[in-house]
């Protein structure tokens, strides 16, 4: 049986991702500063009713954001809890969120950052799987969640709770940090251990501005940038990519491969790097 792994776009081993929520006038000086690193970011935005006279404009949305590769997602229209709200609630306020943002921005929008405590807590009868049911039905492709820090570095195996690696504030940041950067996924490492990895940092940028350290940002995003290991994605490229990965199809004998897909894919079979365009059948030798 050989050993298979999916390699991000060009062979890389690494993803990185950045979630930042709230939609926030904040969000520009944010986006200034890691567009200058090649850093991509998702932006959770809610509603202009829910930001009031603080709403990022549309112009400004599409020239600090779209325009250098970072997307958009919903955040909630009202910003509220799902795991606290009555199924036909929560329905209508993830419904709600994205259709003004779809509207606003003439494009379509799948992704979602749960809002305040999302689905770490529960009540009046909601539970994550009617969450998850209807986020599905909504056509929410994936979801982060918050509250699982930690240093694993893994791909979702579930993208309607999705955990981050680490809120920007988090004490062992750098050491996390540190630790995704120096990881061998290369061919002389033990097989099982070179598994794609992902870093995923997430956060408000107005955090950055009540606490006065900007220049956190910014050795962050000298920690981690420009890396030629790394791939560099939004949360719904690493989605699309994924997706698409999962998506090939094999022979029962695994030595045939086909890519139904739009996306050229990379993987790694025991040590060989393969290359499989859309539309493309490969013999693996």
């Amino acid at each position: 049986m050989k050993y298979r792994y999916l390699r991000f776009p060009n062979g890389k081993a690494k993803a990185v991702t950045f979630s930042y929520d709230d939609g926030s006038r904040h969000d520009i000086k944010f986006s200034d500063i890691i567009s200058e690193y090649g850093i991509k970011c998702t932006f959770n935005m809610t509603s202009d009713e829910q930001r009031g006279s603080s709403a990022l404009t549309v112009d400004e949305v599409r020239e600090k954001f779209l325009s250098r590769g970072h997307e958009i997602a919903v955040h909630g229209y009202l910003h509220r809890a799902e795991g606290t709200l009555r199924p036909i609630e929560g329905i209508r306020d993830v419904l709600a969120c994205r259709l003004e943002l779809e509207k606003k921005y003439d494009m379509i929008i799948r992704g979602m950052a749960y809002p305040d405590c999302g689905i770490t807590r529960f009540a009046n009868g909601a539970s994550y799987e009617g969450v998850r049911q209807y986020l599905k039905e909504l056509d929410i492709a994936y979801a982060r969640t918050l509250g699982g820090d930690n240093d694993s570095f893994e791909l979702p195996t579930d993208w309607h709770r999705w955990m981050p690696t680490a809120h920007h504030e988090n004490k062992n940041l750098f050491e996390y940090i540190d630790r995704f950067l120096s990881i061998d996924t290369s061919p002389k490492t033990y097989r099982a251990a070179r598994q794609p990895r992902l870093f995923y940092l997430w956060g408000h940028s107005h955090e950055f501005a009540q606490r006065d350290n900007w220049d956190r940002l910014t050795e962050i995003c000298e920690r981690i940038s420009r890396k030629d290991d790394v791939w560099y994605a939004t949360n719904g490229e690493i989605y699309d990519y994924v997706t698409a990965y999962n998506s090939l199809i094999y022979s029962a004998d695994g030595n045939t491969v086909y890519n139904p897909t739009l996306y050229t894919v990379w993987f790694d079979v025991d040590g060989k790097l393969f290359t499989l365009k859309s539309g493309e059948t490969l013999k693996i030798q």
